[in-house]
């Protein structure tokens, strides 16, 4: 009996300190007590929660414990009610929570009769969650309501989102048996305590993976912080030098070394979309005009064009195939193989925030009925509400961005999505977009880079590290991040007359170009290439002596040969985008 009371409070300590800490909080921890295991690691994210919590857990004593908390700041949205220990606004207590609980449950019971049970088991049914929909379904949801009220009070349920028209709340997973027990009005038996305190986790973790992301969200937030304060203290000097000559015509140079004359396009639309992740006002010489730099970016087309090296491989990395990382440190959100339920339900964790997710398989997306509406709503980063069968995610305010791929089927001229839903033209269109059309030109291009790369004569190390360096200070510096707020100031992209005047010289090229009467693309085109040309424009951030970066004409170029071109693909090839930008620039062409 003193061994299985030595378990559970040993499984309940290393439960209570993962949901107290961060993996940062668990190393300085483990590192404070000298625990030889924490010895072995340079960095925190090297280790996983479980076994840096575990090894904490089976180390200490209940004193030692409470030191921990009067040391260390505990997370302040954790709460935790075992049988041995209780957390509750920053407080630790020894005593445990099951018997406050036990009481709570009685007083439902008494109070509530068979309603307060009822909803009690509905409850437990639903593996310790619920939510206003479910509240709905009761015969009389006013007295549903006030029963989750006085739960509420008394420290049974708490809330995990609380929204305009959604709301939802759990129990934790840790005094989920002694509720059930209550309910049940049987004994607690620590098999079956084990066995639906797991299956709670499981299906926690597949209900509302909200928890899980804002931890990924904090271990991206660190990864950031780490680098920006690495980057001020060993690389600072060099970064401003290489920023006061740096432009989109010198990342084009090296990326069109690297890869040749087709493939840099790519990697030059995704490494720019990067620079726009600072989302920076965007002003003219009378004053705002309500435009950011953020935008969407879609590459579709052929398999096997290098729409996922552009995207996924050049900002995340591939140490296997020697391609260091050029994105943003912490701030791109790899999606392979989330479902867009989940990306919808775990879009709540992301709002006020700015991040990229690059959806590499964005087909997928769509073989789920209804999705165009809720994705179009995000990347126009509006307020999202979608109802599943059990549930009504949201409303909330989606203010992040996209990186995604998807095939179609390309023909010698023009192209056709295979995604089945009819208004999915609608995504498409809030996007900048880029064909690729696996060409002779594009196959040998490809093949003679993955002979390159293998044979280890392509070395982009030192290059990748300069830009990665100036594009996350550029980003720390215009969203104004701590480290560097009160160092660099602020600065607005300015449009200027001449920034309107190019634009439209191609769009009367573009126009004149076009037969029928009739587009096949918005004017939501020439919004996105303005702002990737205020995008390009930040990487002027260090040139530039003035209080505003002026949309430089490097930039303003590569943005005029972008929308010709896809306005060429949009209207199914019927213009040769080379004789309009002849129109638009003459002979030279960027």
């Amino acid at each position: 009996m003193v061994l299985e009371m030595a378990d559970e409070k040993l499984r309940e300590r290393k439960e209570l300190l993962k949901r107290a800490y961060s993996i940062t909080q668990l190393f300085e921890i483990g590192r404070w007590l000298k625990i030889p295991y924490f010895s072995r690691f340079l960095c925190c994210w090297e280790m996983d929660e479980d076994g840096a919590s575990m090894e904490i857990a089976s180390k200490i004593t209940d004193d030692i414990l409470k030191q921990i908390f009067q040391d260390y700041k505990p997370r302040e949205w954790a709460t935790f009610r075992g049988k041995h220990y209780q957390l509750d606004r920053g407080k630790l207590s020894l005593e445990g929570s099951w018997n406050l609980i036990s009481d709570g449950v009685r007083k439902i019971r008494v109070k509530y009769g068979s309603m307060g049970i009822l909803l009690l088991k509905t409850i437990v049914e639903g593996n310790g969650i619920i939510d206003s929909s479910d509240i709905k379904r009761f015969t009389n949801p006013a007295i549903a309501r006030e029963v989750i009220g006085e739960l509420e009070r008394l420290g049974i349920i708490f809330p995990s989102y609380i929204g305009i028209e959604y709301c939802e709340w759990s129990i934790p997973k840790e005094a989920l048996p002694i509720v059930e027990a209550e309910v049940k009005g049987k004994p607690t038996e620590r098999g079956k305590e084990k066995k639906i305190s797991a299956k709670s986790i499981e299906e926690r973790q597949r209900i509302d993976p909200l928890s899980e992301e804002r931890l990924l969200i904090e271990r991206m937030d660190w990864e950031l912080n780490s680098y920006v304060s690495d980057l001020l203290k060993n690389r600072l000097e060099r970064t401003i030098e290489f920023g006061k000559t740096f432009s989109i015509s010198a990342l084009s140079a090296y990326l069109q070394e690297l890869f040749g004359s087709i493939l840099y396009f790519d990697s030059l639309l995704s490494i720019t979309q990067q620079y726009g992740l600072a989302n920076v006002e965007v002003v003219h010489e009378q004053g705002k005009t309500g435009k950011r730099t953020g935008w969407s970016l879609a590459l579709f087309g052929d398999p096997g064009t290098g729409k996922s090296f552009a995207t996924r491989d050049m900002i995340l990395g591939k140490p296997s195939a020697n391609i260091p990382a050029h994105g943003i440190p912490g701030r791109n959100r790899y999606c392979g193989g989330m479902t867009p339920a989940r990306f919808i339900r775990i879009g709540q964790a992301y709002a006020g925030r700015t991040f990229n997710f690059i959806v590499p398989e964005f087909n997928d997306f769509f073989r789920y009925k209804g999705m165009v509406e809720p994705l179009k709503i995000a990347m126009e980063q509006g307020e999202i509400k979608y109802e599943l069968h059990r549930e009504v995610i949201g409303p909330y305010r989606f203010t992040s961005f996209f990186t995604v791929n998807y095939n179609v089927s390309v023909y010698e001229r023009g192209y056709s999505v295979t995604i089945q839903d009819p208004n999915f033209r609608a995504i498409e269109d809030r996007m900048l977009c880029r064909l690729h059309r696996l060409t002779k030109e594009r196959y040998l291009e490809i093949a003679e880079s993955q002979m390159k790369i293998a044979l280890g004569k392509i070395d982009v190390e030192r290059e990748a590290q300069l830009i990665r360096d100036h594009l996350t200070l550029v980003y720390a510096i215009e969203t104004r991040h701590s480290l560097v707020a009160d160092r660099f100031p602020h600065k607005p992209v300015m449009i200027t007359p001449q920034t309107y005047d190019w634009i439209a010289r191609a769009r009367r090229a573009i126009l004149e170009e076009i037969k029928s009467n009739t587009l096949t693309f918005s004017a939501r085109l020439e919004d996105k290439v303005l702002s990737f040309a205020c995008s390009a424009s930040l990487m002027e951030y260090f040139s530039s002596s003035r209080e505003f970066i002026p949309v430089s004409q490097d930039a303003l170029k590569y943005a005029i040969q972008l929308y010709v071109e896809e306005a060429s693909i949009r209207s199914q090839e019927k213009f040769s985008p080379e004789a309009v930008l002849k129109k638009v620039f003459g002979e030279y062409i960027p």
